[in-house]
């Protein structure tokens, strides 16, 4: 982006590879064989990657990067992309998101919203359903976010890339909008003014081809918009920019549910100059876009000019967002943050993270495990000490919580979560492990608490214990919410809310650690009078060691969840929260979803002596909120293989149980919002 140094880090992403798929649901054959999935750079691998393109044509005198596959925008059709169903989001966006009152003052709803761009793989080669470890960027602090832009490209591999579905899936469960990215670059990086002109080229009949590719991309995905980024400076004149600025017209007008946000670098003058501000050469792309992304090159005075520029337009500054670029240094970057969300006064406008996940990359060697990511990644969004109630630091850092208002989606019954991150070292089905392996797929993430960590204590000499994302044991998933050091009371916010209890439940899913005091956990409940009411909680069951908890809620209307522990003076406690749901009371207990139809193999192969990849579909199930595949054991056991939102899934490495055993038997459950699981339904690999 703005400096040579910006540019290079980010020309030089890596890849998402391609290959999409769309397969007729019913009656589809098992195949002995598969082909090789369209742009798959693995000979007969059956392996779905997350999609990217050039607009037309490929770069000339070289070969593609290392894994990457070249395949054009204009050519891409949905019903011959064999990849599409493993990278269509199944998770609607929620449209119910609403701001509960701010967890400090200096948090301002209706005023600075934050976009990041994030690079959650490298280009090429990026898996369209997770993979089979827990090195990863699990953004979970959803609530601080309006946009996400899915980011990468490079003239090597491609600068169109679709995001892929278990990225999309989580941001939608958050009411956070995600956007595809148009990376067009600069010469210096490979890249070409033919790509530009391309992209923007009219038909004979005066339309923008490539603009209802983007239209039919997103919609065919389930994403939500396109980031532009023009930076390709190679002889553009004031005509490529009038074509350029009516191309996003077309493209917004075309498709107006679609969010389009313009990065400030390509102007009127059909060259790259990167303003830093909202002027006259960058005025026309912002009225035809919905945002626009300001370069890093922004000062206080520019920010201000900027601010006004936008209202002498009839638009929101808001729609504005300035960059800062943190990729680097993370919460050690130095900003003028009072140019853009001033402490004592309005905002300016809205702010825009470039490269949120140094928290995960600023870790090396037996540092960078799940848990310290988490605990980094809850420092940089909520402050030196993850408490938005006072959100500070670290130096000169400002987190997102200190100036912007956290979101909830949480407005009706029933409700659930197990506090999976959406990565994990194992899977866990009721306390016991189901899957050894490490994971990673964000479409399995749980709706997670948003203030982290909003923690009360009773006198002010009683020290605040320590509370995080545990991935050493789970109820469900691959993580639980772990609270040590605890002395005394202690009330712990998990959730705001907006829904009417109507003779519901509360249950708890919990455990005092081995070794620990005994702790007292109840529920509490937060009406609209701000006020919170304990709900001691009666056990009603155990498993290996996991109590289950419920406790009646008094109608009325809830604005807020959370637990109140009690542990002795003597000695530290520490507490294991697995799981918390909330339903409507009676004998039949939690809904639990109808069981998947039609499951089939639709391709395996072979991949070594007693291991096969292979494709799954089935019929998507009514509300079913993912689904999650086994393979059952000579013993009747079950091992957990994966789990996706969509109704298509990949299994990369399914070993075979034995040298005598002739056919696999795989299940497939439906999960409902409760996190019940179906009856299964079955299919069979013959070896």
């Amino acid at each position: 982006m703005p400096n040579s140094g910006r540019l290079s880090r980010r020309a030089l992403l890596g890849g998402a590879a391609a290959t999409a798929a769309a397969t007729a649901l019913p009656g589809v054959p098992p195949a002995a064989a598969a082909p090789v999935p369209a742009g798959s750079p693995d000979p007969g691998s059956l392996q779905p990657y997350a999609r990217y393109w050039f607009p037309d044509s490929f770069p000339e005198g070289r070969e593609p990067d290392p894994g990457a596959v070249w395949s054009s925008l204009k050519e891409w059709r949905a019903e011959d992309d064999a990849d599409l169903p493993f990278n269509t989001s199944a998770v609607p966006l929620a449209t119910d998101r609403f701001t509960p009152a701010p967890a400090n003052p200096t948090a301002r709803p209706g005023q600075a919203r934050v976009s990041a761009l994030v690079s959650f793989g490298g280009t090429a080669r990026n898996p369209s359903q997770g993979a089979a470890e827990a090195d990863f960027y699990a953004l979970t602090h959803w609530a601080y976010l309006e946009e996400l832009v899915f980011w990468g490209g490079s003239s090597g591999e491609g600068i169109i890339l679709a995001p892929n579905a278990p990225v999309v899936d989580a941001a939608h469960r958050n009411g956070v909008r995600v956007l595809g990215n148009v990376f067009l670059p600069p010469v210096a990086y490979g890249g070409s003014l033919q790509w530009t002109r391309e992209l923007v080229r009219r038909d004979a009949f005066g339309r923008f081809p490539l603009a209802a590719k983007l239209v039919e991309v997103a919609r065919a995905h389930g994403f939500d918009g396109w980031f532009l980024n023009g930076e390709t400076d190679a002889g553009g004149d004031r005509a490529l920019a009038a074509q350029f600025e009516e191309f996003v017209r077309v493209l917004r007008a075309s498709a107006p549910d679609l969010s389009i946000t313009w990065y400030d670098a390509f102007n009127s003058e059909g060259r790259v100059g990167w303003q830093g501000a909202l002027n006259d050469r960058n005025a026309a792309f912002f009225k035809s876009s919905g945002t626009m992304f300001v370069d890093f090159r922004w000062s206080s005075a520019r920010l201000a000019e900027s601010a006004a520029y936008a209202r002498g337009m009839g638009r929101s500054p808001y729609e504005l967002w300035a960059g800062v670029d943190v990729e680097a240094n993370g919460w050690n970057t130095r900003e003028d943050w009072d140019a853009i969300v001033p402490a004592t006064r309005d905002h300016v406008m809205s702010v825009g993270l470039y490269r949120p996940e140094w928290t995960l990359h600023s870790l090396s060697g037996a540092d960078r495990t799940p848990a310290r990511f988490h605990a980094r990644d809850d420092q940089f969004w909520t402050g030196e000490h993850t408490d938005p109630a006072a959100p500070n630091g670290p130096g000169a850092w400002r987190p997102a919580a200190q100036y912007t208002a956290d979101r909830s989606t949480v407005t009706s019954l029933p409700f659930a979560t197990s506090f999976n991150t959406g990565h994990g070292l194992g899977w866990y089905e009721e306390g016991r492990r189901t899957g050894d392996g490490e994971w990673n797929h964000l479409g399995l993430q749980d709706l997670l608490p948003s203030r982290r960590w909003t923690l009360r204590t009773e006198g002010a000499a009683v020290p605040r214990p320590a509370v995080g994302f545990a991935f050493d044991t789970a109820w469900r998933g691959g993580s639980s919410l772990l609270l040590s050091g605890l002395r005394g009371t202690a009330e712990l916010d998990l959730f705001r809310t907006r829904f009417d209890t109507r003779g519901a439940v509360v249950e708890l899913t919990h455990r005092t650690e081995p070794g620990s005091p005994p702790v007292r956990a109840e529920a509490t409940v937060t009406g609209p009078d701000g006020r919170a009411r304990r709900l001691p909680t009666t056990p009603v069951g155990t498993v290996d060691g996991w109590t289950v908890s419920r406790a009646a809620l008094t109608p009325g209307e809830v604005h807020a969840l959370g637990v109140r522990l009690t542990g002795g003076t003597d000695a530290a406690a520490a507490w294991r929260l697995g799981a918390l749901r909330l339903h409507a009371a009676g004998p039949a207990g939690p809904a639990v979803p109808g069981r998947p139809r039609g499951v089939r193999l639709t391709a395996h192969r072979v991949t070594a002596p007693g291991t096969a990849e292979l494709r799954l579909r089935w019929r998507p199930v009514p509300g079913a909120r993912h689904y999650e595949v086994h393979q059952v054991l000579a013993d009747g056991t079950r091992r957990f293989l994966g789990g996706t939102a969509g109704s298509a899934y990949y299994v990369g490495a399914l070993r075979r149980g034995s040298e005598a055993e002739r056919r696999t038997t795989l299940e497939v459950r439906a999960v409902g919002p409760l996190l019940t699981s179906s009856q299964p339904s079955a299919t069979t690999l013959s070896w």
